[in-house]
Protein backbone atom coordinates (compact mmCIF):
# COMPACT_ATOMS: atom_id res chain seq x y z
CA UNK A 1 0.00 0.00 0.00
CA UNK A 2 1.14 3.43 -0.78
CA UNK A 3 1.30 6.12 1.84
CA UNK A 4 2.04 9.24 0.07
CA UNK A 5 1.28 10.72 -3.18
CA UNK A 6 4.60 10.29 -5.59
CA UNK A 7 5.27 9.68 -9.03
CA UNK A 8 7.27 6.39 -9.88
CA UNK A 9 10.06 7.33 -12.41
CA UNK A 10 10.33 3.92 -15.27
CA UNK A 11 12.84 4.14 -18.09
CA UNK A 12 13.43 2.94 -21.74
CA UNK A 13 15.65 1.01 -23.78
CA UNK A 14 16.09 1.83 -27.77
CA UNK A 15 17.82 -0.81 -30.30
CA UNK A 16 17.23 -1.05 -33.81
CA UNK A 17 14.19 -2.97 -33.15
CA UNK A 18 12.36 -0.32 -31.40
CA UNK A 19 11.53 0.77 -27.81
CA UNK A 20 11.26 -1.25 -24.91
CA UNK A 21 9.55 1.10 -22.10
CA UNK A 22 9.52 -0.01 -18.23
CA UNK A 23 8.89 0.49 -15.18
CA UNK A 24 10.61 -1.61 -12.85
CA UNK A 25 10.18 0.24 -10.20
CA UNK A 26 6.42 -0.40 -9.76
CA UNK A 27 5.75 -3.35 -7.37
CA UNK A 28 2.18 -5.24 -8.60
CA UNK A 29 1.77 -7.67 -6.01
CA UNK A 30 -1.45 -5.75 -4.31
CA UNK A 31 -2.92 -4.64 -7.82
CA UNK A 32 -6.29 -6.51 -8.36
CA UNK A 33 -7.46 -4.93 -11.12
CA UNK A 34 -7.22 -2.34 -13.86
CA UNK A 35 -9.29 -0.22 -16.62
CA UNK A 36 -8.60 2.59 -18.83
CA UNK A 37 -10.17 5.93 -19.01
CA UNK A 38 -10.66 8.44 -21.76
CA UNK A 39 -12.52 11.78 -21.94
CA UNK A 40 -15.05 13.09 -24.91
CA UNK A 41 -13.35 16.00 -25.54
CA UNK A 42 -10.58 18.33 -23.42
CA UNK A 43 -13.76 19.96 -21.75
CA UNK A 44 -14.86 17.20 -19.86
CA UNK A 45 -13.41 17.44 -15.99
CA UNK A 46 -13.95 14.34 -14.15
CA UNK A 47 -13.47 15.00 -10.53
CA UNK A 48 -13.93 14.33 -8.33
CA UNK A 49 -13.94 10.76 -6.89
CA UNK A 50 -12.38 9.15 -3.66
CA UNK A 51 -11.19 6.07 -1.73
CA UNK A 52 -10.64 5.78 2.33
CA UNK A 53 -8.90 2.21 1.63
CA UNK A 54 -8.35 1.88 -2.18
CA UNK A 55 -5.09 2.89 -3.47
CA UNK A 56 -5.01 3.81 -7.37
CA UNK A 57 -1.72 4.04 -10.03
CA UNK A 58 -2.31 5.76 -12.53
CA UNK A 59 -0.39 5.54 -15.98
CA UNK A 60 -0.84 7.90 -19.39
CA UNK A 61 -0.65 5.37 -22.39
CA UNK A 62 -1.83 8.07 -25.19
CA UNK A 63 -1.61 11.81 -25.49
CA UNK A 64 -1.31 13.66 -21.20
CA UNK A 65 -3.50 14.81 -18.50
CA UNK A 66 -3.68 16.93 -15.35
CA UNK A 67 -4.47 14.84 -12.33
CA UNK A 68 -5.71 16.50 -9.43
CA UNK A 69 -5.39 14.95 -6.04
CA UNK A 70 -6.73 16.40 -1.95
CA UNK A 71 -6.94 14.96 0.83
CA UNK A 72 -9.76 14.79 2.11
CA UNK A 73 -10.69 15.86 5.74
CA UNK A 74 -14.01 14.96 5.86
CA UNK A 75 -15.69 12.48 4.08
CA UNK A 76 -18.94 13.68 4.53
CA UNK A 77 -18.73 17.59 3.91
CA UNK A 78 -14.90 18.43 2.81
CA UNK A 79 -13.81 21.83 3.11
CA UNK A 80 -14.09 24.24 0.46
CA UNK A 81 -10.64 25.27 1.43
CA UNK A 82 -8.81 21.87 0.50
CA UNK A 83 -5.84 22.21 -2.02
CA UNK A 84 -5.43 19.80 -4.20
CA UNK A 85 -2.12 19.07 -5.91
CA UNK A 86 -1.24 18.58 -9.66
CA UNK A 87 0.27 16.30 -11.70
CA UNK A 88 0.78 16.47 -15.34
CA UNK A 89 1.21 13.54 -16.73
CA UNK A 90 2.02 12.23 -20.35
CA UNK A 91 2.68 9.03 -22.36
CA UNK A 92 5.87 10.11 -23.45
CA UNK A 93 7.01 10.34 -19.79
CA UNK A 94 7.11 7.03 -18.72
CA UNK A 95 5.94 7.44 -14.67
CA UNK A 96 3.23 6.23 -12.44
CA UNK A 97 1.16 8.54 -10.12
CA UNK A 98 0.19 6.67 -6.85
CA UNK A 99 -2.71 7.89 -4.87
CA UNK A 100 -2.90 6.38 -1.58
CA UNK A 101 -6.27 6.04 0.29
CA UNK A 102 -7.84 9.18 1.72
CA UNK A 103 -7.65 10.99 -1.50
CA UNK A 104 -10.07 12.50 -4.24
CA UNK A 105 -8.78 12.83 -7.31
CA UNK A 106 -10.16 14.11 -10.80
CA UNK A 107 -8.83 13.98 -14.38
CA UNK A 108 -8.60 16.47 -17.26
CA UNK A 109 -6.74 15.39 -20.62
CA UNK A 110 -5.04 17.59 -22.43
CA UNK A 111 -5.20 16.48 -25.69
CA UNK A 112 -8.09 14.54 -28.33
CA UNK A 113 -7.88 10.58 -27.49
CA UNK A 114 -5.75 10.95 -24.49
CA UNK A 115 -5.73 7.46 -23.05
CA UNK A 116 -5.03 6.93 -18.63
CA UNK A 117 -4.64 3.19 -17.66
CA UNK A 118 -5.49 3.19 -13.74
CA UNK A 119 -4.59 0.42 -11.36
CA UNK A 120 -5.91 -0.51 -8.31
CA UNK A 121 -5.18 -2.49 -5.20
CA UNK A 122 -9.31 -3.46 -4.23
CA UNK A 123 -11.38 -5.54 -6.37
CA UNK A 124 -14.75 -4.26 -7.83
CA UNK A 125 -16.55 -5.79 -5.07
CA UNK A 126 -14.12 -4.58 -2.44
CA UNK A 127 -14.25 -0.83 -3.34
CA UNK A 128 -17.90 -0.73 -4.50
CA UNK A 129 -18.52 0.54 -0.56
CA UNK A 130 -15.01 2.83 -0.78
CA UNK A 131 -16.52 5.04 -3.32
CA UNK A 132 -17.15 9.22 -2.63
CA UNK A 133 -18.13 11.29 -5.51
CA UNK A 134 -17.96 15.07 -4.89
CA UNK A 135 -18.91 17.77 -6.85
CA UNK A 136 -17.02 18.70 -10.54
CA UNK A 137 -16.75 22.00 -9.46
CA UNK A 138 -15.38 21.61 -6.09
CA UNK A 139 -11.96 23.06 -6.06
CA UNK A 140 -12.64 24.47 -9.51
CA UNK A 141 -10.84 27.19 -9.16
CA UNK A 142 -7.27 25.75 -8.15
CA UNK A 143 -7.46 23.63 -11.58
CA UNK A 144 -4.83 24.86 -13.72
CA UNK A 145 -5.38 25.66 -16.71
CA UNK A 146 -9.12 26.19 -16.91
Amino acid sequence: MVKNLKIIKGNSHYDDRGEVAFINDFDMSDIKRLYTISNKDVNILRAWQGHKIESKFLKVIQGSFIIGCVLIDNWENPSDNLKPDFFKLTCTKNEILCIPPGYANGIKALEMDSKLMSFSDLTIDEAKNDNYKFKNDKWINCWPNL
